[in-house]
């Protein structure tokens, strides 16, 4: 099993690029099961969750041709609606096959999902949401089994703003019979990127990127081109990390529009900002970084999946912090280890207090899930010593090659 050694040894300095966002790939791959005709993707990530479901892909019957970051997926040929357990164990976007097939053909059958031990995440809003379009569901042995000989257009509203019930309502709808109506939908940008899809595609959809989406189904869509857009959580990570370290890097490919909170909180932090179209600069001028409060929600608030990063971050900014987590209630696993290396953090039910301290110390330590994985490099980077970070497959589930980026901005770190 693969791990991580990593000597803290200053700033991180240079220029890195991110790749296509993992979050935004996995939704589109999933939408190609809608056509019988192509469809070519670009920008896709090096990540293991993809490697993951296109595998699955090509057990359901499509042909997946992969050339670097370009994908091409054709599903004309799909023979099996069954999307088994040991394929999915270790990945929470196979619920996202669910709609697409139950709008092509008539039924599927998908495992309960898995992925980060992070909380619950409940996929009654799936199948609720499935079930105002007339789907007939029932949970058996571990299984959604779904059915439906046309799904039909509904008007449903969303307990909460879940991403991927939206997103697999939403590419339900794109073949249902008539027109659906989603209230408090959730407003991540990889929402309205899917809805770009699925309308080149064409689907008819209105509201793309509010709480609010109507869609009138078509009885079929056709192939498309389409972009993965850059990964803001993997930009955010790589952000923080210059933070800690109190360096100056660029981050290259990206869009800063998807990050407006979290760049808030870093020039709240005392880094320096410069944005253009597709980079963005954090200069923090050598100095240590002021603690700053955090509070997950939804989108456009600030993220779940930067919290872990932003922890470090405080474990050794100057003065006092609250981070409060309140999406998944399991979200704080990593907080054990970064004590292990010295953090002062305390735990309050969802909230984490705590004391920035000037250097943290190098320890060996174990990842929790996907977002911890990163906060424990971003501690090590920003740590007297040499830190190992054992069990990092859960760091390739999201993040490509991101020892191989860390190295090229100068960090001491190494994969064993």
């Amino acid at each position: 099993m693969d791990k991580i050694l990593i000597t803290g040894n200053g700033p991180l300095q240079g220029e890195v690029s991110v790749a296509g966002a993992k979050n935004a790939a996995l939704p589109i791959i999933a939408a190609s099961m809608l056509s019988a005709d192509p469809l070519h993707i670009s920008n896709v990530p090096g990540v293991r969750d993809i490697n993951t479901v296109l595998q699955l892909m090509s057990l359901l019957g499509a042909t997946v041709e992969r050339s670097g970051t370009d994908l091409s997926i054709d599903c004309a040929k799909v023979s099996s609606v069954h999307v088994p357990y040991e394929h999915v164990k270790t990945i929470r976007a196979s619920i996202l096959l669910l709609g697409p097939l139950l709008a092509r053909f008539g039924e599927a059958d998908v495992s309960l999902p898995g992925g980060c031990a992070i909380g619950t995440r409940p996929v009654n809003e799936h199948i609720a949401g499935l079930e105002a379009m007339g789907a007939d569901i029932q949970i058996e042995g571990g299984y959604i089994k779904a059915k439906a000989d046309r799904l039909c257009g509904a008007h449903f509203t969303l307990d909460v703003p879940s991403v991927t019930a939206t997103e697999n309502l939403l590419m339900a709808a794109a073949l249902a019979d008539g027109v659906t109506k989603l209230e408090n939908c959730a407003l991540e940008p990889e929402i309205a990127d899917l809805t770009g899809l699925l309308t080149s595609m064409g689907a008819i959809i209105s509201g793309a990127g509010t709480g609010t989406i109507t869609i009138e189904g078509v009885k079929q869509l056709h192939g498309a081109t389409h972009k993965v857009p850059p990964d803001r959580i993997e930009t955010g990570t790589f952000l923080a990390a210059a933070a800690a370290t109190r360096g100056d890097i660029r981050v290259l490919n990206t869009n800063p529009d998807f990050l407006h909170h979290v760049l808030g909180k870093l020039e709240q932090a005392g880094a320096r900002l410069q944005l253009g179209p597709d980079w963005i600069q954090i200069d923090t001028g050598g100095k240590r970084c002021q603690a700053v409060n955090i509070h997950t929600a939804p989108h456009p608030a600030f993220p779940t999946d930067m919290q872990a990063q932003f922890m470090a971050l405080n474990a050794v900014a100057e003065g006092s912090s609250t981070v409060v987590e309140n999406i998944f209630e399991n979200r704080f696993m990593h907080v054990a280890e970064l004590q292990r290396m010295g953090a002062d953090i305390e735990l309050q039910g969802h909230t984490a207090i705590v004391q920035g301290r000037e250097r943290l110390q190098g320890a060996p330590v174990m990842a929790t899930d996907l977002r911890a994985s990163a906060s424990l490099i971003i501690a090590a980077l920003a740590a007297d010593g040499e830190t190992t970070i054992d069990r990092v497959y859960h760091l390739d589930r999201g993040y490509a090659n991101i020892d191989t980026k860390l190295a090229d901005l100068g960090a001491k770190i190494t994969r064993v």
